[in-house]
Formats: C-alpha cells, sequence, structure tokens
C-alpha cells in the first residue's frame, strides 16, 4: 500500500513539473543513455594544380617555343644589324629567337638576329657583311639581309649562293632611311618587305637545317651559380646579364645602359645564353677579322641561374656548331631566346 502511494506522488510530481516547464517555456530535462560523441573531421583542403596553358601549333626549331605551323615551317630570315652606339638602340631585335654577337672593327660588335615565327613591323638599323656572318647564315639555310660588306664578304655570297637581300642593291620598298638617326646609322626594313621579297625573288620559302635540340618544358641544371654575366669584349663596350630568379630569365644591358627595343622599349631579355671562345686575328688595315669558326673550341651554357663549361665543334662552314658538355652530351636548351656570345680567348669574362 504504501508503494503504491509513493508511485501515485512521484507520478503527481513529474505531471506538475511538466506544466510548471511548459507555461514558463522551459524545456523539459532529457535523460540520455550510453550517449556517443562523434566529432566530424574537418575534410582536407585540396591543393588546386595550377593550370599549365595547352600547347598549340608547334615547336620552332629556333626556339622550342610553340606557334602556328604555317610560321615554324618557314625559312629563317638573318637580319644585320648595327650595334654602333649613334644606332642604338635596335628595332625588331627583340622579336629573334637566337641573336649572336661578333666583334667587328675595333672597338664595335654587331649582332646577327634569326627570325622565324616573328614578324616586327620595323628592322634596323641594318649593317654590312663578314665571311664570319656568312658562315653563321649558312648554318641555319636562312634569306640573308644585310647593306653591303666587306669584299670578302661579298665574295662568299656570291659563291656559295646565298639567298640574300641587300640594301645596296635592292629597290625602295624594301629597305628605307628614317630620320631619327644620321647616316649610315638609320637603314631600315620590315618583315612584311622581307618576305614579300624572298617571295618575289623565287628563293626557297621552308629553311634545311639541324636545329638546336630543346627540352619540352624549361629544366634546371646542375653547375655554378651565374647570376651575373659580364662579357668585356673591348674597353667601354661590354655586355652584362642579370638573373630574374622568379621569372627565371636573364636581363640584357650593353655598356652600363638596359638594352632595350627602339620599337616598344621593352627590355632585351634571354633564357640562354652561349659564350663561344674562337681563335680571332685582325687581317687588314682597317681592321677587319678572321673569326675561326669551324674547328673546334670551349665556352660556357648558361640557363636558370646556372653555369656549365662547353665545347663546340663544326666540321664546315655548311654544318652546324654542336655544344657538348664535359661528358660529350650535346647540350639540350631550356625553350626561349638564344644569344649566343662570341669572343676571342683573351676576352674577360665574370660570371657571379
Amino acid at each position: 500500500m504504501k508503494l503504491k502511494i509513493k508511485i501515485i506522488l512521484i507520478t503527481v510530481f513529474i505531471a506538475l513539473l511538466s506544466s510548471s516547464c511548459k507555461k514558463e517555456n522551459i524545456e523539459e530535462p532529457v535523460i540520455v543513455e550510453d550517449s556517443i560523441i562523434i566529432e566530424e573531421e574537418e575534410p582536407e583542403e585540396i591543393e588546386e594544380e595550377e593550370e599549365i596553358p595547352e600547347k598549340t601549333g608547334m615547336p620552332s626549331p629556333l626556339s622550342g617555343i610553340y606557334a602556328e605551323e604555317e610560321k615554324v615551317n618557314r625559312r629563317p630570315v638573318a637580319v644585320m644589324f648595327d650595334n654602333h652606339h649613334r644606332a642604338r638602340w635596335q628595332s625588331g631585335l627583340k622579336d629573334a629567337e637566337i641573336i649572336y654577337e661578333f666583334l667587328v672593327e675595333a672597338p664595335y660588335t654587331r649582332y646577327l638576329g634569326l627570325f622565324l615565327i616573328n614578324d616586327p613591323p620595323s628592322l634596323g638599323p641594318i649593317r654590312s657583311a663578314r665571311p664570319y656572318f656568312v658562315t653563321t647564315v649558312l648554318e641555319y639555310d636562312a634569306v640573308y639581309v644585310r647593306v653591303g660588306g666587306s669584299e670578302a664578304a661579298k665574295e662568299d655570297v656570291r659563291t656559295l649562293k646565298i639567298a640574300d637581300i641587300d640594301g645596296l642593291s635592292s629597290a625602295n620598298k624594301v629597305f628605307w632611311r628614317k630620320s631619327h638617326k644620321k647616316m649610315p646609322h638609320n637603314l631600315y626594313s620590315s618583315m612584311e618587305a622581307i618576305r614579300a621579297t624572298q617571295e618575289e625573288r623565287k628563293y626557297r620559302m621552308v629553311g634545311e637545317f639541324t636545329p638546336f635540340k630543346f627540352h619540352e618544358d624549361e629544366m634546371d641544371m646542375e653547375g655554378s651559380v651565374a647570376n651575373k654575366v659580364i662579357i668585356n669584349y673591348r674597353k667601354d663596350n661590354n655586355t652584362e646579364y642579370t638573373y630574374d630568379p622568379d621569372k627565371k630569365i636573364y636581363t640584357r644591358y650593353k655598356d652600363g645602359k638596359l638594352h632595350i627595343d627602339e620599337i616598344d622599349e621593352s627590355p632585351l631579355l634571354a633564357k640562354n645564353i652561349i659564350i663561344q671562345v674562337a681563335k680571332t686575328r685582325v687581317i687588314d688595315n682597317e681592321g677587319r677579322l678572321e673569326i675561326q669558326l669551324i674547328g673546334e673550341g670551349d665556352g660556357k651554357y648558361i640557363t636558370n641561374g646556372k653555369v656549365i663549361d662547353v665545347n663546340w665543334v663544326k666540321k664546315s662552314r655548311h654544318d652546324k656548331t654542336i655544344f657538348y658538355d664535359l661528358e660529350g652530351n650535346e647540350i639540350i636548351l631550356n625553350p626561349g631566346v638564344t644569344w649566343i656570345q662570341v669572343v676571342e680567348p683573351r676576352t674577360e669574362i665574370i660570371i657571379d
């Protein structure tokens, strides 16, 4: 009897408590038996991979840069650029894929720019040929654009049957002078005019030459540090490159000034720098030079902030100059613009 009374009292108590909670909007107590708390794991952050732009077209044999097939399959054009201080700065040189810097009569140097995939609207100032420039043009089976030359160079052009466009014999529609510079440092042309003349003269439209080898994607190499490269050709004639590790590119300076293009004042850049040491001697009273490009020699290859020693071999005027590392492997370039600095053996070269 007592137990039944207790149960009734407890039931009444709970009923009154429940009623009181509802009136005061107080939540009823909840009894949880054997509850298990499961912590939800935070979803892992998925790193988005950087999208690599799809390459279209095909790689240029001069630079490894991808471009439209119709441009890549053309014949290269080699343009002779003036580098006298009164000729600076050059126009269209930034669009060349390979550029050579050679000594000419002291204290000057001159450039040979090789073009394939780009068509600059202005090219110049254009200057005269020398035999070692002709030898280089032969390597690329290029259409040679110049204005005159030494007697030996002009004879080479004739006997070697170079596809030649000479400013001293061509019509004004190919070359013209600009008034902002003084003669002889003001003769210009354009790629459009050169290509039209190439076709009119029925020069072959497709080149036949052995290209450099390029990595599909750029690669770093083992070597010594090369953040700054200084080449002292002559007194007050030096070439300098400084490396940008973020962009992985070299910026070019000439005689202490930033080397820019006359078209848009953009700086000239290099992905690859090759220093080729070649025997050099003066051969006449005018100070003209003989530079031995046939045979073999040594040099350096520089890319992505590193430098290695190399050797070079060229068997004949028409053969390609091949550069090898010290283990005998042909060097493979990174895709991009290549500057080839041809120097005499006594040239001071500083690499830091």
